[in-house]
C-alpha cells in the first residue's frame, strides 16, 4: 500500500474513534444527567412521580365537576372529562416541558464546567426525560378516561402522535430560546411567568376554537397552543373537523425558535456558566 494511501486511511480512521468516543461521551453524560434528575426532582419528594399523575387529574376533576354543574353538556362530544382533559393534559405538559428545558443550564451549572458535559447535553437530557414523563402521563389518564366512558369513541392513534410531536416541538422551541433570555437576564423568569398566565385561557383549553367569534379567533390562531389542544382533541373526537390545525404553523416557528436558542447559546453558554 502507498505511504499516502495509507496516511489517509489512519486519518480516517482516527477521525472515525474521536467521533464514537464523543457520541458515546455524550450518550454516558446525557445518561447521567437524566438520572440525576430523576433523583433531585422526583426521588426527593413524598410519591415521587405520583404528583405528575395528580396535578392534571385533580385540574380534570375540578372542570368537570364546575362546568357540569353550570351547563348541560360539554362543548364537544358527551363526556366533561374527557373534553377538558384534551385540552388541560397538553397544555400542562406543554407548561412543564417549557419551564424545565429552560433551566437547564441553572440546572446542571456545576456540571457544565466539566468539558465532557456540553449545554447541549443539558438541554436534551432535560427535554428527553420530561417529554417521556408527560407522555406517560398523558397515556394513563387518557388510557383511564377512555376505558371509563360508556359509549367509548373512535380513537385515532395517529392523530395524538401528531399532537404530541408538535407538543415536543414548541416546548423545545421555548424552553430553548426561554433557556437563553433567563440565563442572560434572570429577571426574564418573571417577566415570562405574567406573560404566560393568560395562555390557560386563550388556548382552548375551555371552549372550542370553533365557538370564538371573529375577529378574536383570528387572533387566537397565531397561539400554537390552540393548534395542539385541537389536534389533541381531533384524535379523540373523530367527527370533529378542526380545519383550522396547522401542523406545518407549529413545527415552524418552534424550529426558529429552537435555532435561535441555539445559535445564542453557542455563542454565550461559556459567559453563562461562569458567569
Amino acid at each position: 500500500m502507498p505511504a499516502d494511501t495509507q496516511h489517509r486511511a489512519q486519518c480516517r480512521l482516527r477521525q472515525n474513534s474521536r467521533r464514537f468516543e464523543r457520541s458515546w461521551a455524550t450518550q454516558r453524560s446525557i445518561s447521567a444527567l437524566i438520572l440525576r434528575e430523576m433523583s433531585v426532582t422526583y426521588g426527593r419528594s413524598p410519591g415521587g412521580y405520583l404528583w405528575a399523575f395528580l396535578e392534571p387529574a385533580a385540574g380534570i376533576l375540578l372542570l368537570t365537576f364546575l362546568f357540569s354543574k353550570a351547563f348541560h353538556a360539554p362543548p364537544l362530544g358527551h363526556s366533561f372529562a374527557l373534553f377538558y382533559a384534551t385540552g388541560l393534559i397538553p397544555f400542562l405538559a406543554y407548561s412543564d416541558i417549557a419551564s424545565k428545558v429552560s433551566q437547564s443550564l441553572n440546572f446542571s451549572r456545576q456540571l457544565l464546567a466539566y468539558p465532557a458535559v456540553t449545554f447541549i447535553d443539558a438541554l436534551l437530557a432535560r427535554l428527553s426525560l420530561n417529554f417521556l414523563t408527560q407522555m406517560l402521563v398523558g397515556y394513563g389518564l387518557f388510557t383511564g378516561l377512555w376505558l371509563s366512558l360508556e359509549t367509548r369513541p373512535a380513537f385515532s392513534p395517529d392523530d395524538l402522535v401528531l399532537a404530541y410531536a408538535m407538543l415536543a416541538c414548541f416546548a423545545a422551541g421555548i424552553g430553548t430560546f426561554n433557556c437563553v433570555l433567563i440565563s442572560i437576564f434572570p429577571m426574564w423568569q418573571q417577566i415570562w411567568s405574567i406573560i404566560n398566565r393568560p395562555l390557560l385561557i386563550i388556548s382552548c383549553v375551555f371552549f372550542l376554537y370553533d365557538d370564538v367569534p371573529h375577529p378574536y379567533s383570528d387572533w387566537l390562531w397565531w397561539n400554537p397552543l390552540v393548534h395542539i389542544v385541537g389536534q389533541t382533541r381531533a384524535a379523540f373526537y373523530p367527527a370533529y373537523d378542526a380545519a383550522y390545525i396547522s401542523p406545518t404553523y407549529v413545527f415552524g416557528i418552534s424550529l426558529i425558535l429552537f435555532v435561535l436558542g441555539l445559535v445564542f447559546l453557542s455563542r454565550y453558554h461559556r459567559e453563562i456558566v461562569h458567569g
